[in-house]
C-alpha cells in the first residue's frame, strides 16, 4: 500500500475504525516491514501446512532458552584437570572476553556422575534431568562468535549478530506452515525484552505472518507464567458476529486493493493475521486453562513448589501447544533475577538457584512428552547464548565464553544417551567436532525435513537463508 494515495489512506482509516478495541494481536504485521521480495507470491493461506524437502524426523521444536549463559563446565562438560589444577594459571593463551577475568582456573563446586547407558556426565545441579540421560544428546563443542549478550542472543536466534534477519522459528513457519490453523505457527512463552527483544523472534524480511507471537508481554522482568496471555484475547466491546462482519469488510477492502495492484505478500500476510487473531479467541483460552491437568502431572512439572512453579507452568504450556500442532515453541527462563545464568560473581548461589528452578520442570516435560508419544516427533533443544569461562572472576564467578560451550537436544530423531564433540582438557576451546551456530540451525532444519541450502527467500536482490553461506547438519547425532 502507498500511504501517499488518498484512497489507501481512507482504507487504512476504515481498518483502524473497524478494529478499534480488537487490539494489537489482530493488527499483527499491519505496520511491519514493507520491503518484501516480490519474487514469491504469498499463498492464499500462508500458514497452510507445506511438504518438507524430505521425510522429517520431527514435526515441531521446543526451544528451552536459558538466558544469560549457563556454565558448561558446571553442568554437562566434566573436566577432571580443572578440578586438579584449581587456582593454577591457564596453561595456554585464552580468548578475548568482555570483562577481563583472572587467568586462574576455577574448579566446579558441583560434583559430576555418569548416568544412563551412555554414561553421560551430568553435574549435581540436575538430579531430575539426570534421570532422562538416555534421551539426551549433549553437544559439547559449540562455538559462537560474540562475547556480549545482545549480539550472541541474536546470533543464536537468527544466525547473525550484526543484521536484522528472521528468527529460526520464523524460518520453520515459512518453510512448513502450521498444523493448526487456529494457532500461530510460532509462539514464544514469557520472552524477555533484553538482548534484542522482539528481534529474537521477529520475521524481519519474511512475511510478517511468520513473526513469533509472544505469550506474555515482553519485558524485564518478563511476565510471570501465571499472568501470561495473548494480548486482547478477549474482546469486551464486540460480539463474535460483529467481529466477523468487521473482518469481512477489511478483507473485502484489502482484496479489492490486491485486484487493483497485483500480488502483495505483505498484505496477504496481514489479511491472514486478522483471521488468525479472530480464530485464536476461541482456541487459545482452552490451551491456557490447565484446570483439567491431573495432580500427578502438576507435580511432575513442579507446579506444587514455589521454586519450580513458574518455569514448570511454562513447560506445561509448551507441551499443550506442541500437542495442538504449533510448529515452534520457545520457553524462556529469565525472570528470577537480572543475573539469571550470568554469574560474574556468586556462581554457587546463582547457578544453584537457576538450576533448581528448571531441573524438575525440564525433566517433567521430557517424561510427559515421552509418555504421550510426542517425544519421538518433537525436537527439544536446550541452551543459552554462550557458556562460561573455566577461569574465574574472583573465586566465585565466571565470564562470558563463546569459544566452547554446551547445548543438548532430545527427541525428534536425535540419538539419545550420547555426547558429541569435545572441548580441550580444561573446557576452554571446542577442539573436537566443532559445531557452529549455523551447524546447529542446519541440524534443526534437517530433523524437520528441510534442506537449509534450499530453504531460501529472495530479499534485496539476493536469496537469503537461515544459515547464510555456511552450516552443515550433524548427521552423526541423527538416528
Amino acid at each position: 500500500m502507498d500511504p501517499t494515495n488518498s484512497s489507501v489512506v481512507t482504507r487504512r482509516q476504515l481498518l483502524t475504525q473497524a478494529f478499534a478495541g480488537f487490539g494489537s494481536l489482530a493488527l499483527t504485521g499491519l505496520l511491519a516491514e514493507e520491503s518484501l521480495s516480490a519474487t514469491r507470491s504469498a499463498a492464499r493461506s500462508p500458514l497452510a501446512p507445506r511438504q518438507p524437502h524430505f521425510a522429517p524426523r520431527a514435526k515441531r521444536v521446543i526451544f528451552l532458552f536459558m538466558h544469560g549463559g549457563p556454565s558448561h563446565v558446571d553442568t554437562f562438560d566434566y573436566k577432571p584437570l580443572l578440578e586438579r589444577d584449581d587456582g593454577k594459571l591457564l596453561p595456554f593463551a585464552g580468548a578475548r572476553v568482555q570483562i577481563t577475568p583472572t587467568d586462574k582456573l576455577l574448579a566446579s563446586p558441583w560434583k559430576f556422575k555418569q548416568y544412563g547407558e551412555g554414561g553421560l556426565h551430568i553435574s549435581s545441579l540436575f538430579p531430575h534431568l539426570a534421570e532422562c540421560a538416555d534421551d539426551l544428546c549433549v553437544i559439547k563443542s559449540m562455538c559462537g562468535t560474540n562475547i556480549a549478550h545482545g549480539p550472541a542472543l541474536m546470533k543464536l536466534h537468527t544466525g547473525t549478530d550484526s543484521l536484522l534477519w528472521p528468527s529460526m522459528g520464523s524460518w520453520l513457519s515459512y518453510g512448513l506452515g502450521t498444523e493448526n490453523q487456529n494457532l500461530p505457527s510460532y509462539i514464544t512463552i514469557c520472552p524477555t525484552s533484553l538482548g534484542g527483544g522482539p528481534n529474537n523472534w521477529g520475521s524481519a524480511f519474511l512475511p510478517p505472518i511468520h513473526h513469533g507471537v509472544p505469550l506474555g508481554t515482553p519485558g524485564w522482568p518478563n511476565t510471570p507464567a501465571k499472568q501470561a496471555t495473548f494480548e486482547y484475547l478477549k474482546n469486551q466491546s464486540a460480539s463474535a458476529r460483529q467481529q466477523r462482519l468487521e473482518l469481512d469488510l477489511a478483507s473485502k477492502i484489502n482484496r479489492g486493493h490486491l485486484e487493483a495492484t497485483g500480488a502483495d505478500a505483505a498484505l496477504e500476510a496481514r489479511i491472514e493475521s486478522f483471521e488468525l487473531a479472530f480464530r485464536m479467541q476461541t482456541t487459545a483460552p482452552d490451551i491456557l486453562d490447565i484446570s483439567g491437568e491431573s495432580q500427578a502431572t502438576r507435580r511432575m512439572y513442579g507446579l506444587d513448589d514455589k521454586v519450580t512453579e513458574n518455569f514448570g507452568l511454562e513447560c506445561l504450556l509448551a507441551r499443550r501447544f506442541a500437542e495442538r500442532g504449533v510448529r515452534f515453541i520457545e520457553v524462556t527462563h529469565s525472570n528470577a533475577s537480572p543475573e539469571q545464568w550470568d554469574q560474574h560473581s556468586k556462581l554457587r548461589e546463582g547457578h544453584g538457584r537457576a538450576a533448581l528452578e528448571v531441573d524438575k520442570p525440564i525433566a517433567g516435560l521430557l517424561k510427559d512428552l515421552k509418555t504421550r508419544g510426542l517425544l519421538d516427533d518433537t525436537l527439544v533443544l536446550w541452551g543459552g547464548e554462550f557458556g562460561r569461562t573455566p577461569t574465574g572472576q574472583g573465586r566465585d564467578g565466571r565470564n562470558h565464553h563463546p569459544s566452547g560451550f554446551t547445548v543438548w537436544m532430545a527427541g525428534g530423531g536425535v540419538r539419545g544417551g550420547m555426547a558429541y564433540g569435545a572441548t580441550d582438557e580444561y573446557g576452554y576451546y571446542a577442539v573436537e567436532n566443532r559445531v557452529t551456530i549455523p551447524d546447529l540451525h542446519a541440524t534443526m532444519l534437517h530433523l524437520m525435513g528441510l534442506d537449509h541450502e534450499r530453504l531460501t527467500f529472495t530479499h534485496a536482490g539476493r536469496p537469503f537463508r537461515l544459515t547464510d553461506v555456511s552450516g552443515n547438519a550433524i548427521k552423526d547425532i541423527i538416528v
